[in-house]
């Protein structure tokens, strides 16, 4: 098992942009010198309240520079938004710069507000993603290449440089609704999955959907499978359950908000479910959350949490949040990475 911290260059109500920065840089250099095996980075757009990481792949060259050991992961990359032959040269150069230790997550949001302010149809978000990653993996596995799609036409084009890693850095793509589950399988991809917006039963009926569609694709290997999930690790059981309440919380209120407001956004599919996850937010208590959704609590009560979430889902990795929501100190973000690090990881050690 290997653990990642989910970034998103938080921003503290009241306090510069700078700020934010700053304290993010400082988290990632305790992580690599108390043993966390990586970072991965959001990518967030016209939220000035809440975080300020536009430019993932900007950030990720930053990092590979003051770091030696991690791993750097986007956590997601948003490729409907941009050019994929643009994309695909930064991230084969983002690869040479950080000696191999990039890997790639991509996705297309939930969300359409990004789309709205990049002048994108959200409705086209979906197969722009898979043609762009088309379009990227052609660009690094051959020498030169043409690609005539719907939305993306490229004649006769050399990329330049190549990945570092070969064939190109690993690729993960983030699923949350039902259908995409047994696509992912079946094209052999790694998936990140989360408990946000969805209860455990559910996510576990859609990983074993994935899983089936990798073993009847009769892919090599095993299936990768990445859980994103809020952490919160305390000296004692008490403090572990009261500190994070507010700032979990919030989080999933303003998850149920969005999937709210996205139902009536032009091109949002999946509506139906989209207005029962934002129903289900709009209801999930602190004692909900702390059963399905949450692993907080002592390091010991942690790793039990985990070990039960690494069994029920199958799981290779686990990027933690540990500060959802955005709102516990600093102070305690800290702490709890600490503690994370020094008595949960050996727990998971081979």
């Amino acid at each position: 098992m290997e653990f990642g911290s989910f970034m998103e260059f938080h921003v503290r109500p009241g306090r510069p942009q700078s700020e934010a920065f700053e304290e993010s840089f400082a988290h990632v250099q305790q992580a690599e010198m108390q043993g966390l095996h990586g970072v991965w980075l959001a990518e967030s757009h016209f939220t000035p309240g809440r975080a300020v990481l536009a430019s993932p792949l900007i950030i990720a060259a930053a990092i590979a520079g003051a770091t030696k050991r991690m791993q750097i992961g986007t956590a997601v990359h948003l490729l409907p938004l941009g050019n994929p032959i643009r994309m695909a040269e930064d991230v084969a150069t983002l690869d040479h710069v950080s000696n191999g230790r990039l890997e790639f997550g991509v996705g297309r949001s939930s969300a359409p507000g990004s789309y709205e302010g990049y002048g994108v149809a959200y409705a086209e978000s979906k197969d722009r993603m898979f043609e762009a990653l088309e379009v990227m993996k052609r660009a690094w596995t051959q020498e030169r290449f043409s690609f005539e799609g719907e939305y993306y036409h490229y004649d006769d084009v050399c990329l330049t440089p190549k990945p570092y890693q070969q064939p190109h850095p690993p690729i993960r793509v983030a699923a949350t609704t039902d259908d995409t589950f047994p696509v992912l399988g079946e094209m052999g991809a790694s998936i990140f999955i989360g408990l946000r917006t969805a209860g455990l039963p559910v996510v576990m009926n859609q990983v074993r959907s994935y899983i089936e569609a990798w073993r009847q694709a009769g892919h090599a290997g095993e299936p990768d499978i990445a859980l994103r999930v809020p952490i919160y690790v305390a000296e004692t059981a008490e403090r572990a359950v009261s500190e994070p309440q507010e700032s979990f919380m919030r989080q999933f209120r303003r998850l149920g908000g969005q999937l709210a407001s996205s139902v009536t956004a032009a091109g949002a599919d999946h509506l139906e479910s989209r207005s029962h996850r934002a129903e289900a937010l709009g209801a999930v208590t602190w004692e909900d959350a702390q059963r399905e959704k949450v692993a907080i609590g002592t390091p010991s009560m942690v790793i039990e949490r985990l070990q039960e979430m690494q069994a029920q889902l199958n799981l290779n990795r686990i990027v933690c949040e540990f500060n959802a929501g955005e709102q516990l100190p600093r102070e305690a973000v800290a702490e709890s990475l600490a503690l994370f690090c020094a008595d949960v990881m050996p727990a998971f050690a081979p």
